[in-house]
């Protein structure tokens, strides 16, 4: 997330004026100086395909070739190429999760690829209200704040709605069909160390996903029998795209078909790991 004290001094949209109206940010605080006109790569929320964006976010992303996407499997998570699976979220063997770079980030929103390169669907934030964007504008302190995601597939249809409730120092993640039905909550179970949560289902733990290093970089997934069942490489973007923007990129391996709950714990976990993981423990990731 863009702080208070990396996001880069330029024209921005007013946080507390009207949306047509520029101030100048001088990279420590906002100025008294201020433009009509429009943040150039800013799209409007109601232009981002059904997401809950603002004007106020510089959005540089573009969707990913498919060359870019295959490369990133294959060279970057170390994964062979594999038959097909269904074309849907829940019926590919790898998912390729993308966050759309921005260079100021209000909303969490992730494009999902199959290891082809083919768009299976899309992970947006939603509910946030204008003040709370403007606190995740000049702090960190939306992490300890709830956040809810929408999954949607190819169509914008929402599959599953993710909730992760305000929090202290553990986290938790509540999984539910868009049609409200609780599907289990993934739970964190430390806070020191190499980070863990479980999956939780009708009170049991029917599996898990574990940080590899105390750096969260990498995550095994395992079954109730500690059996790894997946796993979730996070890819290298390259210095540049790292270092001036938000965007953190995953890609997920299931190693054998699944059934719900696990699969859409599975699935929910890699779509989540940022807002869920990282996002709570910057200083970790």
């Amino acid at each position: 997330m863009t702080t208070l004290s990396n996001t880069p001094a330029g024209w921005y949209a007013d946080p507390v004026g009207t949306p047509d109206l520029l101030r100048y940010w001088d990279g420590t605080q906002w100025t008294e100086h201020t433009n009509p006109g429009t943040v150039p790569g800013a799209v409007p929320a109601q232009q981002r395909g059904g997401g809950e964006g603002s004007a106020w976010e510089v959005d540089v992303s573009r969707p990913a070739d498919p060359a870019t996407v295959q490369r990133q499997v294959r060279q970057q998570a170390g994964i062979a190429p594999g038959a097909p699976g269904g074309g849907s979220l829940f019926t590919e063997p790898v998912l390729v999760v993308n966050q759309k770079a921005k260079l100021i980030e209000l909303v969490n929103e992730y494009t999902v690829y199959d290891q082809h390169g083919n768009i299976l669907g899309s992970v947006v934030e939603v509910g946030q209200s204008t003040a709370k964007k403007v606190l995740r504008f000049v702090s960190s302190m939306d992490q300890f704040l709830t956040h809810r995601l929408e999954v949607r597939d190819a169509h914008g249809q929402p599959h599953l709605v993710l909730t992760r409730p305000a929090k202290l120092i553990k986290s938790k993640v509540l999984v539910q069909r868009a049609n409200g039905e609780p599907l289990g909550e993934i739970v964190q179970q430390n806070a020191f160390g190499k980070i863990t949560f479980g999956f939780m289902y009708n009170g049991q733990q029917i599996g898990a996903i574990k940080a590899e290093n105390w750096r969260a970089w990498n995550f095994a997934i395992v079954d109730h029998t500690e059996t790894e069942i997946a796993r979730i490489t996070k890819t290298w973007e390259g210095l540049a795209k790292t270092m001036f923007t938000t965007a953190d990129n995953y890609v997920l391996q299931i190693h054998r078909p699944l059934a719900d709950p696990l699969l859409s714990m599975v699935v929910a976990s890699a779509l989540t790991v940022d807002t869920a993981l990282k996002q709570d423990s910057r200083g970790l990731g």
